[in-house]
Parts: structure tokens; C-alpha cells; sequence
């Protein structure tokens, strides 16, 4: 007998309306109907409603929607192909964008002022703005950068020489430990790379060992984040980040 509107409505995470919707335009309608007239979905229905699904949520309209579905040459290996190759765009993307906040963050606490060329690479040639209005509704921002944002508008004063006062600390007995030739997988490196680790987390915001890796990389990879390092003891970057990695793979493996 099918699938009822409601039971489909459960499966796929969307309203009877929505169903109704795309019954009543000819997007998705049901191909069976019960005794009492109610719509029945077949097997053949649910594959099509999750290929309408896949264009809905990489932002086609309806009318594309349905061009696309209905064209009687397509391969439906050649829809799974495209929405696969749109979906691991758009996954890239974010990533970057994630790793532009994290950068971000990180340069605002260290004083480092990016270009405005840095500040807007993450956007390519498109114009943010554009999409703004749905890129709010739909993801709203990242956790980690709000609750920086939240954290750092509470500091007081001394909050903050507190802060660069455990910097200052954490910096010398680094800069110390280089200098002694302690190797960067050692015990003593790694327990100040978690130290490093917490104190991001207990003043911004959470940084598990995936982000706490990421945040090493920079700091080699990016010329300003290395001379912060560097500064401090020449070689330390890399060292630093050799003992976030050490560090990140005892705790996780």
C-alpha cells in the first residue's frame, strides 16, 4: 500500500504541507492513492523526494528543481554525481570559512592586524551580502566565534592582565624549554602545548585537538603568526606546532 503523506512527512524531516506543495506544482506526486483517496508513496516517490531534497538544500529553485528531475535523457547516477560534487563545494567552502574565523580569532588576540585583503579572501568574487539574509537563518554564525565574542565583551580590565600575564608566563617557560633543546615530542613540550591548548579554551573558546592541530599549522604557515613565535625563541613555531601535533595524537589515539 505505500508510504501515507505523514509516515513520509517522518522519514524525510519535512511538513504535509511541503508534500502537498509539491503534489499540487507536479514535483512530487504520489503514485498510488488509497481506498479513501489518501495519497500512498511508493519506493520510486521517496528516491524522488530525496533527489528534490538534495537540489532544496544546495538552493535551486522549484522550477530548476523540476527541470532538472524530469529531463527524460538524465542518468540518476549523473544526479547523485552532480549534488555529490556541489555538496563537497560547499563542505570546502565552509571549511575555509571556519578556518578564516579561527584565524581571525586568533590574530585579534595577538594583536596581529590582518589586510583587508585577508579579512575578505575566505568571500572569492562573490558578495557575502548577497546571501546574508539566508546564510543567518540557516547557520547563524559560528559557535566558536560567538562565544569568543561573548567571553571577551565581559573582560574587565584586569581580566585581561590576567590573561597576558599567563601568556607572559606560558611564553618564558616555552622559550625556556627550546633553548634546553627539550624535543618537541617530549613530555614537557607536549604538557605546555595542552597548557597552550586550555588557555584558549578557558578565555575564548573551546579548542579540542582537531582545531588545536589546525591553529599549529598557522602559526608556521602564516608569516605574522610565525614571527609572533619566533619572537619569543627563533624556531619556536615550528617547535610549537611539533608539540600541539604530539600533544593532539596522545590524547586522541
Amino acid at each position: 500500500m505505500g508510504y501515507s503523506v505523514g509516515q513520509v512527512a517522518g522519514f524525510a524531516g519535512v511538513t504535509v504541507r511541503t508534500l502537498h506543495h509539491y503534489d499540487d506544482i507536479g514535483l512530487l506526486a504520489p503514485s498510488e492513492r488509497s481506498h479513501a483517496g489518501h495519497r500512498r508513496y511508493s519506493d520510486a516517490d521517496l528516491d524522488r523526494l530525496q533527489q528534490v531534497l538534495f537540489y532544496r538544500e544546495l538552493g535551486f529553485p522549484l522550477d530548476e528543481v523540476a527541470a532538472l528531475l524530469d529531463d527524460p535523457d538524465a542518468d540518476p547516477r549523473a544526479h547523485l554525481r552532480r549534488q555529490h560534487e556541489l555538496l563537497t563545494a560547499r563542505i570546502e567552502k565552509l571549511q575555509k570559512m571556519a578556518a578564516a574565523v579561527e584565524h581571525a580569532m586568533e590574530a585579534r588576540k595577538m594583536g596581529i592586524n590582518l589586510t583587508p585583503e585577508e579579512r575578505f579572501e575566505v568571500f572569492g568574487d562573490k558578495d557575502p551580502e548577497q546571501y546574508a539574509e539566508e546564510a543567518e537563518e540557516r547557520w547563524g554564525g559560528t559557535e566558536a566565534y560567538a562565544e569568543s565574542q561573548r567571553r571577551a565583551a565581559t573582560y574587565t580590565k584586569e581580566d585581561w592582565k590576567r590573561l597576558q600575564a599567563e601568556v607572559d608566563d606560558w611564553s618564558e617557560r616555552y622559550a625556556a624549554l627550546v633553548a634546553a633543546g627539550e624535543p618537541s615530542a617530549g613530555e614537557a613540550a607536549m604538557d605546555l602545548a595542552e597548557e597552550h591548548r586550555q588557555h584558549i579554551s578557558r578565555w575564548f573558546y573551546d579548542c579540542p585537538y582537531e582545531m588545536h592541530r589546525c591553529l599549529g599549522d598557522m602559526y608556521v604557515s602564516d608569516e605574522r603568526f610565525k614571527a609572533f613565535y619566533d619572537a619569543m625563541r627563533p624556531g619556536l613555531a615550528e617547535h610549537l606546532r611539533d608539540a600541539i601535533k604530539a600533544n593532539a595524537s596522545r590524547h586522541t589515539s
